[in-house]
């Protein structure tokens, strides 16, 4: 059976602009790499991209410029990368908040996180901590969840607002328990936080490294973590499913996408060389000190991983009724 010109010619193609990108890729980057960071200086996300970002362009011999591009729950900056040149100099520290949780929270956003980015790798997950104002009366996950059913309606949770991790890890909480808390959102965790110190909220699923401070000097009480294993950071603590809620899951993370057209042969060095970075002694005990678990999986591992937090969260949040600010 003889093959059509045309189809020959599609293969040809194929065949040759696969070449295209392998030899490309054996030159890059050969020029510095733009690091488009979803949040203002001083973020999880811009913490963690400027240690990347410095230990890559050691290893890489070329500079890595961090871009903060905060605004609109990091959609500016996932907007932005996906319209970028697909050349492999253009890449989004994304997370979670911008890349699976907006899409669904904001139906007409000019970019579609499937299909105009590509996955890179998973830089880190940093789980929330289920902290309690000291004056509730409840030292266990277990006890929070009795006082809460004797109490419905009484216990105010806060979150750095709708739609945030916070948020949809307490609605998570509340659907995996039966319970009913009250929720109240504020302009960012740290406010939130502020709120739970001074009594004005009862219960909060904060980030890591915002309370874990305030747990050591006994201002807050932890109760549990609500990531799939126990944090490095408070190894004592149990996860929410060891207390009981079986198949508990949530945790903020953060990794790499770069414009959907960019090589595959790219985005397979550019994650090569960013897992040589998280192996890193140095890295991994600055990591350790934010909270943060250093992952490094591989472009089909991270995309498989992305869709299934698409899932996650849009069952949150269509069974909660959640809808942004």
């Amino acid at each position: 059976m003889k093959l059509m010109p045309s189809l020959i010619r599609l293969q040809f193609a194929a065949v040759m602009l696969c070449l295209a990108g392998a030899a490309f890729a054996n030159e890059y980057p050969a020029k510095s790499i733009r690091l488009i960071v979803p949040a203002a200086p001083g973020g999880g996300a811009d913490f963690l991209a400027r240690i990347v970002g410095v230990k890559l362009g050691e290893l890489v011999g070329q500079s890595v410029v961090v871009d903060n591009r905060a605004g609109a729950s990091g959609t500016i900056a996932a907007d932005g990368t996906a319209k970028a040149a697909g050349d492999g100099y253009t890449v989004l520290m994304g997370q979670s908040t911008s890349i699976v949780i907006a899409p669904q929270l904001y139906p007409k956003l000019p970019y579609d996180t499937l299909k105009d980015l590509k996955a890179v790798t998973l830089v880190a997950e940093v789980p929330n901590i289920m902290v309690v104002h000291p004056s509730v009366q409840a030292s266990t996950v277990k006890e929070l969840i009795a006082l809460a059913k004797a109490k419905p309606d009484m216990l105010n949770f806060g979150s750095s607002g709708n739609g945030a991790p916070s948020h949809l890890a307490g609605e998570m909480f509340k659907s995996a328990t039966g319970t009913r808390l009250v929720h109240v959102p504020y302009k960012g965790a740290g406010p939130a936080v502020n709120a739970l110190l001074a009594g004005e909220i009862q219960v909060m699923f904060a980030p890591i490294v915002a309370v874990l401070p305030q747990v050591k000097a006994g201002r807050l009480r932890a109760l549990g973590v609500t990531s799939a294993k126990r944090s490095a950071a408070a190894p004592d603590l149990p996860t929410l499913a060891e207390a009981g809620l079986t198949g508990y899951e949530i945790s903020s993370w953060f990794g790499l996408f770069v414009p959907a057209s960019t090589p595959n042969a790219v985005v397979d060095k550019l994650y090569k060389d960013t897992l040589r970075v998280l192996k890193s002694p140095d890295v991994l005990e600055r990591f350790a000190k934010e909270g943060a678990e250093p992952v490094g999986n591989s472009p089909i591992d991270f995309n498989n991983y992305v869709r299934a937090e698409f899932v996650k969260y849009n069952k949150v949040i269509k069974d909660n009724g959640i809808k942004a600010d």
